[in-house]
């Protein structure tokens, strides 16, 4: 303060030293939607203009992601013009870029609602260097916290109001919003995934609520939802409703939980389960069941495509396990299905072990024609492939279409004859069933 002492500022003379202290002083309209800068120094002459829109200002300072200057996702920009109502006074710290790729800057910012007017000033102070390192250490304190909670507010369903909004992906702090919980939930349901949309507003209708949740009672679902990075992951959606002593408050709190990593790692669980339900073990084909029940869907399924069946059999197969052992003719097996699936590879079929020696595929798009001449490249395939521990093996073929009025037993029949023709006629051969 130099020579002067406490009593000799004046409010001129504290007004005009706090004008040269901060870095901005901003006169927003609420009414027209307009602000202007009275002051703006150092990084924000490169971050907004000197006036313009009050909403795009906002957009700017508030509603992008922690640490980029990266707009939100179409979704959320239906929330634009509920964060910029102030009724009392409000602080918040911003990160904010100017460069992509730079570090972000640290603001201060301070809201004050102008009395009897519809009108706010803003003003805004840079944080020095030593209290942007602290700020990062506190953002690294909270970063797991942030990637595991997205998103939470307070519910207030008697005055269909919302508070406490926090958007872990913004800001550590709650974001000032005046918003319906009725707004809210038709907006937000947007960006819920397609197929979780009804179950979302089934879940988050407020007579549901009050009907299904008594005082501390807390449920969830998982869906998925698109994060402001405009990525659908998948998310836990937790409602709890509070507390109060009264049975006639229905408040709630509300979160959103990032599960994207523990579902993801669960459906590969799942998927890797379900495919060894329905897998052979020893071959990796089909099983019986699955090759089943595919036959039969091809069967009662069947539209303008042709669809076609084949049945094999592995030419004297008990000759293998006789002459060479049962591990040979393990081998055997798995040889004889790999170079099989290897002929399928370009074609739009479907092979599963019918059981010991026989295998059964499914042709779709293959009139019989067709599918007997891939099951003659089969069996050429098959004769002129060597097979480890063994002299080589052949098989026999037997092929049918599936016709417009056929059951599962009619189509089967007719390619089993087909088979049983084949091996009678000597083996080593493909042999159709006329439809």
């Amino acid at each position: 303060m130099g020579n002067m002492k406490p009593e000799q500022y004046t409010s001129e003379e504290v007004i005009k030293r706090f004008g040269k202290l901060v870095d901005v002083i901003i006169v927003v309209d609420k009414a027209t939607e307009r602000y202007r800068a009275v002051i703006r120094r150092g990084m924000f002459v490169d971050l907004f203009e000197e006036e313009g829109s009050y909403n795009d200002l906002i957009s700017t300072l508030l509603i992008h992601l922690n640490t980029t200057s990266e707009k939100l996702p179409e979704g959320y920009q239906a929330f634009l013009p509920n964060f910029g109502t102030f009724t009392r006074k409000y602080s918040r710290r911003l990160k904010l870029v100017t460069e992509e790729g730079e570090n972000a800057h640290i603001v201060q910012m301070m809201v004050y609602p102008l009395a009897d007017e519809e009108a706010y000033l803003l003003i805004m102070d840079e944080l020095d260097s030593n209290e942007n390192e602290q700020e990062s250490q506190a953002y690294r304190k909270v970063e797991t916290i942030e990637k595991t909670f997205l998103f939470s507010m307070y519910i207030d369903l008697v005055e269909d109001a919302t508070g406490s909004l926090n958007i872990s992906e913004i800001s550590e702090d709650d974001v000032q919003a005046e918003l319906k919980y009725t707004d809210w939930r038709n907006m937000i349901v947007n960006v819920i995934g397609k197929d979780d949309q009804a179950l979302f507003m089934e879940r988050s209708d407020p007579d549901y609520l009050k009907k299904m949740f008594s005082p501390g009672r807390t449920s969830s679902f998982d869906c998925l939802m698109q994060n402001l990075e405009g990525i659908y992951i998948w998310v836990k959606l937790i409602f709890s409703r509070i507390e109060t002593g009264n049975p006639e408050d229905f408040k709630y709190v509300f979160m959103v939980q990032n599960i994207h990593e523990e579902a993801t790692a669960m459906f590969l669980s799942l998927k890797k389960l379900s495919d060894m339900a329905l897998t052979d073990s020893l071959t990796g084909v089909f099983n019986r069941g699955r090759i089943e029940t595919t036959v039969k869907n091809a069967v009662r399924e069947k539209g303008d495509e042709p669809v076609s069946l084949m049945i094999m059999d592995i030419d004297y197969f008990k000759s293998v396990n006789d002459d060479f052992g049962h591990a040979a003719g393990d081998k055997t097996l798995k040889r004889f299905a790999r170079v099989v699936t290897n002929c399928l590879k370009e074609e739009k079929a479907d092979i599963g072990r019918w059981g010991g020696e026989e295998f059964v595929i499914v042709c779709y798009n293959k009139d019989l024609s067709g599918a007997a001449d891939l099951a003659e490249r089969i069996r050429s395939t098959v004769e002129n492939t060597a097979m480890s521990d063994t002299k080589g093996i052949t098989c026999s073929i037997g092929v049918t279409g599936i016709m417009e009025n056929d059951s599962f037993e009619d189509a089967f029949g007719r390619m089993d004859k087909a088979l049983y023709a084949a091996k009678s006629a000597g083996r080593n051969r493909v042999e159709t069933h006329e439809i």
